[in-house]
């Protein structure tokens, strides 16, 4: 198989090979038919000259004698000129020596001056000649005009010769060129594959790839930059979201074999450790539970297949508002200002928007106050915020940075239930839609965290 190289050099040199032979071909052609036609305008125009001189002025075979004074003014110019006389004998013969036929004869003794007879393409020696004969009239004789037309086909050969030579070298210098050119042009490309090919070979990422250029190779140099950036990085969150699952699925199994082996001695304990051993088993299989599916959530949260269409947030708000009171019981308020429309995938922003609400409702559990949610928008162009407001113990400064990572619980939340996954599928969520997630202090006690949609970072 042919490479993109060599195709490409090929290609240009067969089209410059085709214009290069349809323009020799045309030129020629044309060259040459302008110079047979001049040639033989230049022979008709002598042969009749002569014609209308006999005519006009009696003339004798020694008026065209090449020792005559004067003969360069009776003999035409370009021309061979043979003298007949009056009995078709040559009397003057031109070099070289010219062919008389018996119709020249005939013409020579003809009583008519300017009777003609012409010839063509006469082998005369290596050449070919054309030849007219002129009568001078009263049976005085006849002059023979002849030219030399191999010359002119001489010239013609040679004219083809060099057009050819020149179109093989100019079609040699366009392979030339065309290859420079293609290696030029695929060089990069060619430095793409390399570092395509590698990461096949090698399954590393993070190779350097070689960007260069604002054409298209340089925006697909950058392009694939950027993709082997993101699975990277994807990549690596895979990796961490194994390893920090892991670590976490530990302590709810060690406790639930730990109370598994109890089972086996169940009638040995009194019936207040049953009742205990019971309830730690349903606690720790629904914690293990709603960790399984967070973790399916987070996995899936960057998969969605679920089309973007238009939302409006703050009916979103509301749905939300509703579900998650009825499961806590918690009063909860939504506020909404300007348009709180977006394009983005409904489920995942509810999904992002009940672990808000229900991480509110957890921390303030003994709250009054109701949770407050507000979506706002444009909080800047093409953005929408939303916010969720709780009266609970708030967060410390030193976990503000870090309430979005996975599996990250504050010292003083460790013994609520949870899996510390929730606000990590808000952050991701919230990236997957052009936002970013925040998360504050409240003034008066609690906290603030929300994310925003279609646009940058939000402030906090």
């Amino acid at each position: 198989m042919l490479s993109l190289r060599t195709t490409f050099a090929m290609s240009f040199a067969a089209v410059t090979a085709v214009v290069t032979v349809l323009v020799g071909v045309l030129s020629y052609n044309a060259a040459a038919r302008l110079v047979r036609v001049d040639h033989e305008t230049v022979f008709a125009q002598v042969v009749q000259d002569l014609r209308n001189e006999v005519r006009e002025t009696r003339m004798s075979p020694d008026d065209f004698s090449s020792s005559a004074p004067g003969h360069d003014l009776v003999r035409p110019a370009r021309t061979d000129v043979q003298v007949l006389g009056p009995d078709g004998t040559v009397t003057d013969a031109s070099s070289p020596r010219l062919p008389v036929t018996d119709a020249d004869r005939r013409t020579a003794g003809a009583p008519v001056a300017g009777r003609m007879v012409q010839h063509r393409d006469i082998d005369v020696g290596d050449d070919v000649y054309r030849i007219a004969t002129v009568a001078l009239g009263g049976g005085r004789g006849a002059v023979q005009v002849a030219q030399e037309f191999s010359d002119t086909e001489d010239l013609l050969r040679a004219l083809q010769r060099r057009t050819l030579v020149l179109m093989a070298a100019v079609v040699t210098a366009a392979g030339l060129f065309g290859w420079w050119l293609a290696r030029r042009i695929t060089r990069r490309l060619v430095a793409l594959t390399a570092a395509a090919e590698d990461v096949a070979r090698t399954r590393r990422l993070g190779i350097q790839v070689p960007v260069t250029g604002y054409d298209e190779v340089g925006r697909l140099g950058r392009a694939f930059d950027r993709m082997l950036g993101r699975l990277a990085q994807s990549e690596e969150d895979q990796r961490r979201l194994v390893q920090d699952a892991g670590h976490e699925l530990r302590t709810p199994l060690t406790s639930l074999r730990t109370n598994i082996s109890l089972l086996r001695r169940i009638d040995e304990l009194p019936p207040a450790a049953r009742e205990e051993l019971v309830a730690d088993l349903g606690q720790e299989a629904r914690e293990l539970t709603d960790l399984v599916n967070e973790l399916v959530d987070l996995a899936a949260g960057q998969s969605d297949t679920e089309p973007p269409r238009e939302v409006d947030l703050a009916e979103l708000a509301h749905e939300v508002a509703v579900l998650v009171r009825r499961r806590t019981g918690r009063r909860i308020t939504v506020r909404a200002c300007g348009d709180t429309r977006a394009v983005g995938r409904p489920g995942m922003l509810t999904r992002a928007l009940s672990n808000l609400v229900e991480n509110a409702a957890k921390f303030d559990r003994d709250g009054t106050a109701p949770i407050e949610v507000a979506v706002a928008g444009p909080a800047r162009p093409g953005t929408v915020r939303i916010e969720v407001l709780d009266r609970g113990p708030g967060i410390a400064d030193c976990d503000l940075v870090r309430v979005f990572d996975r599996f990250y619980r504050a010292a003083d939340a460790r013994s609520l239930p949870g899996s510390g996954l929730g606000l990590s599928i808000v952050r991701e969520v919230a990236l997957a839609h052009g936002g970013a997630p925040f998360a504050h202090r409240r003034e008066g006690g609690g906290s603030v965290i929300g994310f925003t949609v279609g646009g940058g970072a939000a402030e906090g």
